[in-house]
């Protein structure tokens, strides 16, 4: 199984824009050593290509983007300043996904990108600590390269993912799946090809529930040839933005019945991350790091 690893932190960052950072170095430290001793193998990835970016993006805004031309206003709504490693790092977020994906297409059957889940990032805007959308970008990738025809976005961020939503409107080869808080970020929000939209409070038992009812919909409905998989940390009990009330051992096991659904149909996938805002740290990663075991274990055979 491979992994795809960015830790090209854009630095200097002011106080409040460390913190959702600093996960991806903790989960690297922790996957580090599960490499060493499984097979796991770890890729630092290669920044997506112009045309990656251009076959989801306006031009005018990936142009604004690489050339630091954004305006105050679109980096108020990304969240980040900019600096030639911000663009550099999401470039490469952008480029684990499509690397993840396409090892699993390859034959591995599921690929991770240490990073990734920019969800909210659309076709003409950033947003929510997204630029660049590298679910639809690696999808459009593996579809120009022939790898795949139809993909399956299964979105289980805590929020909606709002920019994946609006740019695959149109495109019936991606079907866009979001499990998501109802009264959480964003504001407003375009409908995916299947929403659910959850109560706040939300346990264990219920969004299981939830999903068993609904992972197998979007399956029979996107007919997929792969899988894109958001695994939220956020949806955690303890997360500062979630308003949900799932346990590490509830996210687990979400991992484990969406990873069971894609074995079942036959269907590789990819994993990405995607959200994690728990005020301690260790708890977003603990999250992560059983995301990645869970998807060893699936590779091995066990999930």
């Amino acid at each position: 199984m491979k992994a795809f690893y960015c830790h090209h932190f854009v630095l200097p960052l002011p106080p409040e824009h460390r913190f959702p950072m600093d996960k991806y170095r903790r989960l690297f430290e922790r996957v580090q050593p599960l490499a060493q001793s499984s097979g796991l193998q770890l890729y630092e990835p290669t920044p997506a290509l112009l045309d990656d970016l251009l076959r989801v993006h306006c031009p005018q805004y990936v142009e604004r983007m690489l050339q630091g031309r954004a305006s105050e206003a679109e980096l108020r709504r990304i969240g980040f300043p900019w600096s030639p490693g911000m663009v550099d790092r999401s470039r490469r977020s952008s480029g684990g996904t499509i690397g993840a994906l396409t090892a699993a297409l390859a034959g591995d059957g599921v690929g991770v990108n240490l990073a990734g889940g920019t969800h909210h990032a659309g076709f003409n805007r950033g947003g929510g600590y997204c630029v660049f959308n590298d679910s639809v970008v690696a999808a459009r990738h593996v579809q120009a390269a022939g790898l795949a025809d139809r993909l399956l976005v299964v979105d289980l961020d805590v929020h909606q993912g709002d920019g994946t939503a609006a740019i695959c409107a149109d495109d019936p080869s991606i079907y866009t799946f979001s499990m998501h808080a109802e009264r959480n970020y964003p504001a407003v929000k375009p409908a995916s090809d299947l929403d659910v939209a959850l109560e706040d409070g939300v346990d264990d038992a219920r969004y299981l529930e939830l999903l068993d009812h609904h992972l197998p919909r979007a399956i029979s409905a996107a007919r997929p040839d792969a899988v894109i998989y958001l695994a939220g940390a956020d949806p955690f009990e303890g997360d500062r933005l979630g308003y949900l009330k799932l346990s590490k051992e509830g996210l687990l096991e979400r991992d484990r019945r969406v990873l069971a659904s894609c074995r079942r149909h036959g269907l590789p996938l990819s994993i990405s991350m995607a959200g994690g805002y728990a005020p301690v740290i260790d708890d977003i990663v603990d999250i992560h790091f059983a995301t990645v075991s869970a998807a060893l274990e699936h590779w091995r055979g066990g999930a």
